[in-house]
């Protein structure tokens, strides 16, 4: 992302991108082990895949998502800081908590959102423009059995085929997520005319109005009062 806004900045924001694999996305089967029944209590998914903006943006417009906030995880809390995890040593991955209610959405089925359409799971350490392991793919589960959840799923995703390499998202249990700074917060929708949203990620959340219409919702759950680190 620093390098692509800059080039941005110096085209005067006319350079034109693309984001071939939203383009390209396509529904992914169900997962066969969806996890617990809902119970009442709220869950939380942390998920990265690649810049936040677009992740976050995605699941903001998921029905049974009650919040998704940026933020970084897999490295510790001292080095939590955008310009830190921007250099790609800090073992941060830019990534999204995702709250949800689950009588209305599986954990299981946030994964099939996730793999679908917020980002392309077969690329390593990268996603589309952005390069460095801080936009790898991977699942932070909250527990074990959200744990078993993802590689479960992953390993039928590969079974079937559904994508043309191996998916090389990692599952990295035990690791904290800290919020990103105010300024990420909604980014995708307080900036929609953003070039790099325009180019990255709203095809992402066409894509995800496209292929599950059923789950999409047009008013997305916004952070109401984002942090400032």
């Amino acid at each position: 992302m620093f390098l692509l806004t800059a080039l941005l900045a110096a085209a005067g924001g006319a350079l034109t991108l693309s984001h071939p694999y939203a383009e390209e996305a396509r529904a992914l089967p169900a997962p066969a082990m969806e996890g617990p029944a809902g119970t009442g209590a709220a869950e939380v998914a942390v998920l990265a895949g690649g810049c936040f903006w677009g992740v976050q943006g995605v699941f903001q417009h998921v029905a049974g998502v009650t919040g998704a906030v940026s933020g970084y995880a897999g490295g510790d809390q001292g080095t939590a800081r955008y310009e830190m995890v921007g250099t790609g040593s800090t073992g941060h991955a830019e990534a999204v908590q995702v709250t949800f209610d689950p009588k209305v959405i599986s954990y299981g089925r946030i994964l099939q959102v996730y793999f679908s359409v917020a980002h392309d799971p077969t690329q390593l350490n990268r996603q589309g423009p952005d390069r460095g392991t801080q936009y790898r793919s991977a699942v932070f589960p909250a527990n074990a059995e959200q744990a078993q959840v993802a590689k479960t799923y992953i390993a039928q995703l590969d079974q079937a085929r559904v994508f043309d390499a191996a998916i090389v998202t990692r599952i990295e249990p035990g690791k904290s997520f800290h919020p990103a700074e105010g300024y990420h917060q909604n980014f995708l929708t307080r900036n929609p005319t953003h070039p790099y949203i325009v180019a990255n990620d709203l095809p992402k959340v066409e894509a995800l109005k496209r292929l599950f219409p059923d789950r999409y919702r047009d008013t997305p759950v916004l952070v109401s009062a984002p942090a400032s680190n």
